[in-house]
């Protein structure tokens, strides 16, 4: 038996049926149009009667963001030049991007014509990081928050530092023995410790605990695709970051109040009073971003070369013994003389630095730096339109065979002969240059010393690998198990 539905009600599950298809298919034309108009917002960038720098763009809006985050950069970088040359053009994070590969080139965008090249980062970090921080601004803010910063770590500042950090790493050596730990992680909390005593000063403020806490919810969204939606990383990060701010300015009204400046980084901003008018200037906000942006600068970038230097000391036993004789002569002295690590001490370690120096060049923690375009500029034959970032790719230079022959052997040797200009760039070049690359140098020194004269670590697992994100570190963070060396000498 069929059962016929009556005219109107057909015609009433006939109109339903076309308004759910029509509901059902604006999601898929919405989703379309969001597509179309990413294209369109890509490829606008490309002016068609310049010739652009060979390469690819990618998908719209990732552009080549998650190849550079998920294989081994020197495969990104190599392939694309070997493909296009030492300029090309690519999208990551959201950005048109030109990348060049030759010293040369890269001197030129940062010193001899710098000031067609303003520091920058993709949007997202700068919200992040605050936008009012030194890294992305040139002209008379920059050279007055430079000369401030410069004054925080030069040898004649930091070298007072020297029993503060000391104290750091006797406080986290011994939790080490006979365990096993993740030697990024413990070396992220000691990079930390150290830079919010170059922040804040010696003696810390109650805000501190806060401070960090909201800091490392602030990291794990940084590296994130920043979509601002509720649930991502981003979003939380950028939450955290809210919060870090409204601290920081509480902590900096407290200090301006008590008249009480204190030390570190944030002492030599307040007590700026070399220029009234540069002074009134100094908002609350501009000092809260700075402050983060110098802890972000000396955390995870420092972390990442003392992971590799275990790394690398471990695979190199005889590279490792000579390290400890070399500690083992400056620790006798302080024995005898019974007093703590000196500025000088630190100064009568050259096999110790050139370690650092070849590990700051083989693992190349900073792949390139961020520059960008502030008007259109002729470049090496190539157009490179106004708005488009610039990035030299100091990986690709630390690891051309012209400049170090055979690039992927580990060997400190190499730096005891000065490296060809502008082949050598762990910390940038130019105004722009870090400024607190001595720092990091100091503290990498003082735990090496007391780390390699008292104790060993052997490798956990399977320690081949390495992983991105973005920082290039051994697999897993290099798990490895500690123990007390046999032979050291007692403290």
């Amino acid at each position: 038996m069929q059962l016929s539905l009556s005219p109107p009600l057909a015609f009433a599950t006939s109109r339903y049926s076309q308004v759910q298809v029509v509901f059902l298919m604006v999601p898929g034309v919405l989703f379309c149009c969001f597509l179309l108009l990413l294209v369109y917002l890509q490829w606008q960038y490309h002016p068609k009667d310049k010739r652009l720098p060979p390469g690819s763009m990618g998908w719209p809006y990732i552009g080549e963001t998650l190849k550079l985050y998920a294989e081994n950069p020197n495969s990104f970088f190599f392939n694309r030049q070997k493909r296009f040359g030492d300029i090309f053009k690519t999208h990551i994070l959201g950005c048109p991007c030109v990348m060049i590969s030759s010293p040369e080139a890269a001197r030129i965008v940062l010193v001899t014509r710098a000031h067609l090249f303003k520091p920058t980062y993709p949007t997202s970090k700068e919200k992040m990081i605050g936008p009012e921080a030194l890294f992305f601004h040139q002209g008379a803010y920059h050279s007055r928050l430079k000369k401030l910063v410069q004054a925080s770590f030069l040898p004649s500042a930091i070298r007072g530092s020297v029993s503060e950090i000391e104290q750091i790493v006797l406080r986290f050596l011994p939790s080490w023995k006979n365990t096993t730990i993740n030697t990024l992680q413990e070396m992220k909390r000691y990079a930390f410790d150290v830079a919010m005593i170059s922040a804040f000063g010696e003696k810390q403020d109650l805000e501190m605990e806060g401070i960090k806490h909201l800091y490392q919810r602030l990291e794990k969204g940084y590296n994130s695709m920043p979509l601002d939606l509720p649930g991502t990383p981003f979003h939380k990060a950028m939450k955290a970051r809210k919060q870090l701010n409204e601290t920081l300015k509480k902590l900096i009204q407290k200090r301006r109040q008590s008249r009480r400046q204190g030390g570190g980084l944030l002492g030599v901003l307040l007590g700026d009073k070399d220029d009234e008018k540069l002074k009134n200037q100094l908002s609350d906000s501009q000092i809260a971003d700075n402050i983060i942006g110098v802890i972000f600068a000396a955390h995870d970038t420092t972390a990442s070369v003392l992971t590799w230097i275990l790394k690398y000391l471990h695979d190199n036993e005889d590279l490792l013994e000579a390290v400890t004789r070399e500690q083992e002569g400056i620790r006798s002295k302080i024995v005898e003389a019974n007093r703590g690590l000196t500025w000088d001490d630190t100064r009568r370690m050259p096999l110790t630095s050139r370690v650092i120096q070849e590990t700051l060049r083989t693992a190349s923690i900073l792949s390139f730096t961020f520059r960008e375009a502030v008007q259109d500029v002729e470049f090496e034959g190539y157009f490179i339109p106004k708005g488009w970032k610039v990035l030299p790719l100091f990986r690709s230079i630390h690891h051309c065979a012209d400049f170090f022959p055979r690039p992927q052997k580990f060997d400190p040797s190499r730096f005891e002969v000065p490296p060809k200009p502008n082949t050598f760039m762990p910390f940038g070049n130019g105004l722009h240059s870090c400024p607190g690359s001595e720092l990091a140098k100091l503290e990498m020194l003082i735990l090496l010393h007391h780390l390699t004269t008292t104790y060993r670590w052997q490798t956990v697992g399977d320690d081949d690998g390495i992983q991105y994100g973005p920082f290039p570190v051994p697999k897993c963070g290099l798990p490895v198990r500690v123990s007390r060396r046999n032979k050291s000498v007692i403290l």
